[in-house]
């Protein structure tokens, strides 16, 4: 049987077991109606089982009916193909990777947030109830330095959130985004993140805790810097908040549980709504 490798290439598996045939197995016909098995299941049906061709079910001759072993020559010859074709193989794989240097990936269970009080700006006073850990669980909290700066209202800080729950990200930053604190007004929004250097040298990355990416990302969820510069990723993000509105007012119609009255429900729907054109209306 024919199936593509990982190269893109045609190789030929065993249709028993399911193996690549060697390279003495391609020439290998063991039975006179040319239905090919590596010289293993040959084997193996030879001496432990019926001794019977799978196909057509005829015993098996003593020798094979078909098969020409392959000179040095031409196993030298095919391996230094083969070599050749892996070496191709991995510099278009190098070349593709060294395009991703350029694009960022958003991340859905990912929260940035900017303009935090200097005083906030310790992972584990984030992840308290009273701020980042009501809206669900938090996997990390990683307080970016390089952004904290000294403006009109004293020094702040920005912090990257990585909620388990994708769902959970977008409640947070639905609750952060506009809010005051501190004199401050804390902006909100999914954070993206780059391809490790490693992972486009297609190299193995030695740092166990590397924050960056080491598998394609999300074709959709993907920009290049210039689509971020138009606001592609914004739009992406809008989207995904819209999703969850509709997700949501499912979920509250199809509960068991009583529905809030016409009023109240119309009128959470109404400020939710009106929140969301607030949050993006300067995007």
């Amino acid at each position: 049987m024919s199936v593509l490798n990982q190269s893109g290439e045609e190789q030929v598996e065993c249709p028993l077991c399911m193996e690549p045939l060697e390279v003495d197995d391609l020439h290998f016909y063991p039975c006179t109606c040319g239905y090919q098995i590596c010289r293993f299941c040959w084997n193996r049906i030879r001496e432990g089982e019926n001794g019977r061709c799978p196909a057509c079910r005829k015993a098996y001759p003593e020798n094979p009916a078909d098969f020409t072993p392959l000179s040095q020559e031409q196993v030298a010859a095919i391996k230094i193909e083969k070599r050749a074709r892996e070496q191709k193989r991995r510099n278009k794989t190098l070349e593709s990777r060294r395009a991703l240097a350029n694009v960022r990936v958003v991340q859905k269970n990912l929260v940035f947030v900017v303009g935090l009080p200097v005083r906030l700006a310790d992972p584990e006073v984030l992840k308290r109830q009273e701020y980042f850990g009501k809206y669900g669980k938090i996997h990390k909290v990683v307080i970016n330095q390089s952004t904290t700066y000294a403006g009109s209202q004293g020094p702040s800080a920005s912090a990257y959130v990585t909620y388990v729950a994708p769902a959970d990200a977008l409640r947070a930053i639905q609750g952060v985004n506009n809010v005051t604190l501190d004199g401050r007004v804390l902006k909100g929004s999914l954070g993206t993140t780059k391809y490790c250097a490693n992972f486009m040298k297609n190299q193995p990355c030695p740092k166990p805790d590397c924050m960056y990416l080491h598998e394609l990302g999300d074709p959709d969820a993907s920009f290049t810097k210039e689509e971020m510069h138009a606001g592609l990723h914004q739009a992406y993000e809008r989207r995904l908040h819209d999703q969850l509105l509709a997700q949501t007012q499912r979920e509250q119609s199809s509960a068991q549980t009583p529905a809030p009255t016409p009023h109240t429900n119309s009128s959470a729907t109404s400020q939710y709504t009106l929140y969301l054109q607030k949050m993006f209306s300067k995007i």
